[in-house]
Parts: C-alpha cells; structure tokens; sequence
C-alpha cells in the first residue's frame, strides 16, 4: 500500500460511486467537518462521564477518573461518550461504515491474527457501531494534535502528524478501489511484511514486536499465576486484580454458583463456530479474576479465567462487560439486542483476522432482574501497543499514517469505500479541514479536562490510587 497517492483504473460503475461521494459535499462541503459550533446547550461533559458511572462498580470508579485525570490525552482516551455527544451536534455525513467508535491512536495495535502472524489494526470495538465515516477519522486526528501537544510538539509539527493520518486514510482508500470484496477481505498490515519494507523501522520497533510475539497463554501463566498447595492461582494484585478465591472462601470457588456459570460458559461457546467451540470444550475452569483495564473501561466488569487441558497446557481468556455504544443515542440502533455480540460482530467485521475464540454470553437475571452482557476474547494473543506518549513528530506522523491506513480498509469493508472516497478527495484538502477540526477539538478537549480537575478539586468526582 502505497503513500503516492495515485488513483487505479475504475470501473464505470466504481466510477459512479466515488462521484455520487463527490456529490454529498453539496450536501454537507468538505470544509463544514471542521465546523465546532455545538450550540449552546451542549451537555456538561462531566454529567456524561459520572452518568457512566452509575452502572459501573463503585469501588473500581475512583480509579478510572485517576487514570483520565493523569493528561489531556488520557482524559480524551476515557471520553468516547463526550466526544461521541459532540459528533452528533456537527454536521454529518450520509456515508456510513461500520465505526470503531474510539478510533483514538492507542486503540490501534499488533495481535496475532488467525494464522499467528502479527498483524495491525484497530484492537478496541467496544462503542463500535454504524454511523457517519468521519466521526472515526474525526477522533483519529482529534487524539493526534492532543498526542502532539501531550508530547510537546509545536503546533505545526502535531498538525503535520494529524494530516498524516487523514492522507493514510485517503491514500489506502484509494488503494482499494479496484479491489474485490474477497481481497479486500484479505487486505491486511501485516507487520513482518511492513518492517521488510523499512529497515529504520525495523530496528527501533524490533523491542516492541518480540514483545508482543511472547505474550500468549503461556507468558501470562508465568506473570498471573502462582502454585498454591498444588494448584494454580491467578495471583492476587488488589485493586486492579483480585481472584474470586479473594472474594468467596476458596473451599467454595469450585461450587460457587457452579451450575449458573456452566450455563453461562455455555452460552459463550454456543456464540462460536462449531469447530472453535470444539477448541474450548478441551479446557476445564482452574480460576477466575476480576482485572481492571483500560482508561475509559475502568469500572466495566471484567473478569480473567484461567482453563487447562487434559495436557496441561494453558489458556487465558477474558470476558468484559458490553454495554450500549456510546454512538448508539446519536447513529441509531447497532442492530444487535446483546451487546456482547454487537462488540463481536462490529471487530469480525471491521478487522481482516483477528481473534478466533471471540465469542459473546449474557448473565442470568439478578435479583433485580437484571442482566449483564459480555464478550470473551483471548487474554493475551499476541497484543501490543504503542507508547504515544513516547513519540517525536517524525515517529507520530508515520503512526498516524498507518492508523489511518487501518481505519481505511475497515471503512472499505464495511461501507462504501468509493463514495467516501469520492467525498474525501485525493488533493489533500481534506487533510487540512480535519486537521483544523482536531485543533479546534484538542481546545474542548483542554476546556473539559481543566473541568475534569475542578471536579475532582471540589469533590464532585472522587479519584483513588491503584496502589
């Protein structure tokens, strides 16, 4: 996948697409995606954040607004529903895919596809959901310029950063337009191949991609897990890790409940395909964790399990709350009653290859009658991740591009590549009007941080250590 920019040869009807997205700026011009004026009652940006809290354990809470009050960007990491309020209040296109929901930088990363080769792409689904292509390519610049800053860049290195990810995704896009759907569905980033390509790469990224290669079952029995009077325990590391034998008598874990987990672990293996289900039917629960995550996800239920064969060996998986998009009060309906299955169909659908054992379940009723939706998911398959956090201008612009390259052919595969294309253009003017739509964003952003830490200065929002 190339960087120059140039356009293949298209078919009539191709052509009739890339045009009929050249006709929406009529509709909604390509210079209005950097409009910002969201109206004088947006809502109050921490309102939407404690109303997320509501539904989250309450102990785990204090935690995620320590981790969102640490900088800007990470303040912008755990506030997809924020942002996602703003999107819907600027206008939009009628060129829908199939959105991550939190395209921001440090949702993109390598993992094992199918095949055990190291892959990259986006690795977190939890808000995906259909809707306008640009709200993705909007967060994506967003998180850029406030990386920049967050990095101390000046305004015109982030701004160069930010519009290399905007021309990734035009030029990958274009890329694909004379591609068939069945190629496109094996159109990847495949990370051996791509520091093939680049030498410079290879070497500075040859620490970060042997690291994630190791991380699989067997990595995360030696960093999890201890031997107790013979048997295997997940280790205890409270707040952020606490194995159910802390919570109920250890006597009783393998009785807890029993019949009701059973009937849910069913329930999960009945999600996946007969030949992945028969895979799981060979392992036997050893023990379970809660485990906190993430930035945004913090205060979500997400619990580890540790199973093992007949042979001993090993496998990690993690189940983790699902819950209503946070696009779907402003996009509409996701298309799906269980969350779970939402998260789950929305990565199958927007990745090339992924994680085989992805699968989804639903809890039983609770006394009052509520249930609780997960999606299951390999612990570690290989999972790595960028440090941002890290990154000079010239290293934030080439990660940029390649987000964009990503978010590019998951667009392609679930919308109508050729329109947004069409819309996009290939001048790079779209480069500079999502390039101001992130500066301006990056301000809001620094506005409702600054309100985040007035919260928390006046009690409003409570934070706690993770120590």
């Amino acid at each position: 996948m190339g960087q120059d920019g140039s356009t293949p040869d298209l078919t009539e009807v191709v052509q009739a697409r890339v045009q009929s997205g050249a006709q929406e700026r009529a509709r909604v011009p390509l210079e209005a995606l950097a409009d910002m004026d969201m109206g004088k009652d947006r809502p109050d940006p921490i309102d939407l954040l404690t109303e997320q809290d509501r539904t989250r354990v309450q102990s785990l809470v204090p935690i995620r607004h320590q981790r969102m009050s640490a900088t800007p960007f990470t303040f912008f990491r755990g506030g997809a529903a924020i942002m996602a309020s703003d999107l819907s209040r600027t206008p939009s296109t009628r060129l829908r895919a199939q959105l991550c929901g939190d395209a921001h930088l440090s949702n993109f990363g390598v993992f094992n596809g199918a095949d055990k080769h190291l892959v990259f792409d986006v690795n977190d689904f939890d808000e995906t959901s259909p809707g306008p292509f640009e709200w993705d390519l909007k967060r994506l610049a967003a998180s850029v310029t406030i990386a920049g800053r967050n990095n101390d860049l000046s305004t015109k290195k982030a701004r160069a950063a930010t519009k290399q990810a905007t021309r990734g995704y035009r030029e990958v896009l274009a890329a694909t337009l004379s591609r068939s759907p069945l190629e496109l569905r094996y159109y990847r980033i495949d990370v051996q191949s791509l520091l093939d390509q680049n030498e410079k790469l290879r070497k500075r990224s040859a620490k970060a991609v042997n690291k994630a290669s190791r991380k699989d079952s067997m990595r995360a029995l030696d960093k999890l897990t201890t031997v107790v009077d013979g048997k295997r325990r997940i280790i205890s590391q409270p707040p952020l890790i606490v194995p159910l034998s802390d919570v109920v008598d250890a006597d009783k874990i393998d009785t807890l409940d029993r019949h009701r987990l059973v009937e849910f672990f069913d329930r999960y293996r009945a999600s996946l395909p007969p030949d992945r289900a028969a895979v799981v039917n060979r392992y036997h629960l050893v023990d379970m964790a809660h485990k906190v995550v993430g930035v945004g996800s913090v205060g979500t239920r997400c619990l580890i399990v540790l199973l093992e064969s007949d042979e001993g060996s090993p496998l990690f998986l993690q189940f983790k709350e699902a819950t209503r998009s946070v696009l779907e009060p402003y996009a509409g309906s996701s298309g799906y009653d269980l969350a779970g299955e939402r998260v789950v169909r929305g990565q199958q659908l927007m990745q090339a290859t992924g994680d085989i054992l992805l699968g989804w379940s639903r809890t039983d009723p609770d006394a009052s009658g509520r249930v609780i939706d997960f999606y299951f998911r390999q612990l570690w398959d290989g999972k790595g991740s960028a440090e941002v956090d890290q990154m000079g201008p010239k290293r934030l612009a080439r990660y940029a591009w390649h987000c964009g390259a990503a978010l590019a052919l998951a667009h392609a595969r679930t919308g109508d590549g050729a329109a947004i294309h069409g819309y996009l253009g290939d001048d790079g003017a779209a480069d500079d009007v999502l390039a101001d739509f992130a500066e301006h964003y990056a301000d809001v952003n620094e506005r409702d941080y600054a309100a985040h830490q007035e919260a928390i200065a006046d009690g409003r929002i409570s934070v706690a250590s993770e120590t």
